[in-house]
């Protein structure tokens, strides 16, 4: 081993609960991975359209039918039955095309059928089926469940919304990390990458640079990568392998609607594997040619990127504040319209202390937990421009982020997913939103996506000191800026299977005043509530840091949803709140309780709900 090496820089995940180290930092050993069930049925290709039940139909200008409801009404009736099927006029579209009701979901036949039988009259201009486009945000991957961080409205990212208006199709993005381990869940949208990892027994694959970006474990003994500040052996305890680059790159771009795994917030991007990070982390001087390379520009003796990336994923840092090189990479690659997103860090202390999260034309991303608070080991401060979900896997592995991964600690093993948690798991959503957003409008500038990203966010629902940027990423928000139209209700419609309870009667807060409350009556249920009962509530205040929110339960046990916090000065609360309810019986009255402690704000319940 050479005793004297550049900078080592290391992978952001933190695996077991450890903080990792910085300056010469290795990753924590990565736990036994919880492998997840999959399914046995595979979509033939992406996610099912929905069923469709109702045509849109426009008619040509001079058509009675264009301008008169009765007439377009007896239209659909007279087509429904010439076409064997029971049609109706449902409304007038703001177009002034006609919402036809189909009388129910037909075979494809029968739905073929009647679109032809709107076509051949010549006063119709055009027919298409009226699609449920957000039920393209229901994968059928058998982990998606897990997949928390996608879409749970308390603190999930929002990601099903904005699937409607992209998927990240012909963009590419760069996993700037340890390599890739073949998993069939991710291999379908893996390009050929490059291994920059030049000393060869830092690489572990029998050689230094070529054109095998694959992963062939990154495991390490107790004090073989050399001692840290204090004297204390590097890394403290023997590791095993992380498969850090493939469980970032499944988050990013896993294949979606094929039955099994997980679902990829790019799941129509491309991934390619950019290898820098090997035994004991990975040298500066790699990862500022691993940067050039991929993002289109020239580095000596490695041929030319064929696909140059529209986007760079480092979930990697180490100590210290931005060096030139590293900066001068990023600038390389951002005037050649390369995004960069990088880790914010994992010490619970400022990223300003850190590269390349200090670094400038960088998206640095900080991490959150399950309950939209800053997580407990995710960096802070002014150099963080956006927060994204990280996981906290302390208490419980389904706070996690899920994700690609592999049963091998010593070698290569079989294909599986787990949790992990960090900056690291942060990042590439982050990278996958960036994703969404070439496609959507593939003309944006690094600049002017990060001012997107930016402008969109929502305030962290839990805690954040220090500083977490703009706020927590929304997905369907930013996506629709940037193309136009309507923000969808940010409540998630129910899964299949669910049972909703619901108070719409407002109910007046008054200022600064004695507690009120909103009932909801629960029956038919059958023993004890749910571990995650979800209660979405909007609120209509003001000032919501006034607001305290207690949930109680029918014999008597409070939830608390909400405290008071003087400096979220922001108006309404407008987010699906989750309680273990697993201890209370699920029938009975429900109470909703509220109180404004604060003067000179007003605001009243406007809805709220139990969802089992």
């Amino acid at each position: 081993m050479n005793g004297s090496r550049s900078l080592r820089i290391s992978l952001l995940a933190v695996t077991t609960g450890a903080l990792i180290s910085s300056g010469i930092a290795v990753s924590a050993a990565a736990p036994a991975p919880a492998t997840a069930t999959q399914g046995t049925t595979a979509a033939s290709s992406g996610i099912a359209d929905a069923p469709v039940e109702r045509l849109i139909v426009g008619y040509k200008t001079g058509a009675a039918e264009a301008k008169s409801n009765d007439a377009a009404s007896m239209d659909a009736k007279a087509k429904g039955a010439k076409a064997g099927e029971s049609l109706g006029f449902d409304r007038r579209l703001g177009t002034g095309a006609a919402l036809v009701d189909l009388g129910g979901e037909l075979s494809k036949d029968s739905l073929s059928e009647v679109i032809d039988t709107f076509r051949a009259d010549s006063d119709v201009a055009y027919v298409v089926p009226d699609r449920r486009m957000y039920a393209m945000a229901d994968p059928n991957d058998s982990s998606y469940d897990r997949q928390w961080d996608l879409f749970e409205a308390a603190a999930g990212m929002r990601v099903p919304g904005a699937w409607a208006k992209a998927t990240g199709k012909d963009v590419k993005v760069a996993v700037i990390d340890t390599g890739y381990v073949a998993h069939s869940d991710l291999a379908a949208n893996v390009i050929a990458g490059y291994d920059f990892i030049s000393d060869s027994w830092m690489a572990q694959d029998g050689g230094g640079r070529d054109s095998n970006p694959a992963d062939p474990g990154d495991w390490m003994n107790r004090g073989e990568c050399g001692k840290d500040s204090n004297g204390q052996p590097v890394p403290p305890r023997d590791t095993n392998n992380s498969w850090h680059g493939t469980h970032v790159a499944g988050t990013i771009a896993a294949v979606t609607g094929n039955g099994k795994g997980v679902a990829g917030i790019a799941y129509n991007a491309t991934v390619q594997p950019v290898r820098v990070l090997g035994k004991c982390g990975g040298t500066t001087a790699d990862i500022i040619d691993a940067i050039t390379w991929a993002s289109g520009g020239s580095v000596s003796g490695v041929p030319a990127n064929p696909n140059p990336a529209h986007v760079i994923n480092m979930s990697l840092g180490g100590g210290g504040s931005c060096d030139s090189g590293t900066q001068s990479a990023i600038n390389g690659a951002v005037s050649r319209g390369t995004t960069v997103v990088v880790a914010a860090g994992n010490d619970n202390t400022n990223a300003a202390n850190f590269n390349p999260a200090s670094c400038n034309n960088v998206i640095t991303v900080a991490a959150s937990d399950r309950q939209g608070n800053r997580a407990e080991y995710s960096n802070y401060g002014s150099v963080v421009e956006i927060t994204a979900p990280g996981g906290e896997t302390t208490a419980s592995s389904a706070n996690g982020i899920w994700s690609t991964l592999n049963t091998g600690t010593r070698s290569i093993g079989s294909e599986t997913y787990s949790a992990y948690q960090g900056t690291s798991m942060a990042t590439p959503h982050i990278a996958g939103l960036v994703a969404l957003m070439k496609e959507a409008k593939p003309a944006l500038i690094p600049a002017q996506i990060s001012t997107a990203i930016r402008e969109n966010a929502r305030t962290l629902p839990g805690s954040c000191s220090g500083g977490c940027g703009a706020g927590l990423a929304d997905a369907t928000a930013t996506l629709t800026a940037i193309t136009g139209g309507t923000d969808p209700d940010p409540a998630p419609e129910p899964e299949p299977g669910e049972n909703v309870f619901t108070n719409t009667n407002n109910i007046d807060i008054p200022d600064n005043g004695d507690w009120v409350a909103s009932n909801i009556e629960v029956t038919g249920r059958t023993g004890n509530g749910p571990t995650q009962l979800k209660v979405p509530v909007d609120i209509k205040h003001t000032f919501r840091g006034d607001l305290v929110v207690v949930l109680e339960a029918p014999d008597g046990t409070d939830f608390t949803l909400k405290n008071l916090s003087q400096t979220d000065s922001a108006d309404n609360i407008t987010q699906t709140f989750t309680v273990n309810a697993s201890g209370v019986a699920a029938n009975g009255t429900w109470q909703l309780w509220v109180r404004d402690a604060y003067p000179n704000d007003t605001g009243y319940i406007d809805s709220w709900s139990l969802t089992f």
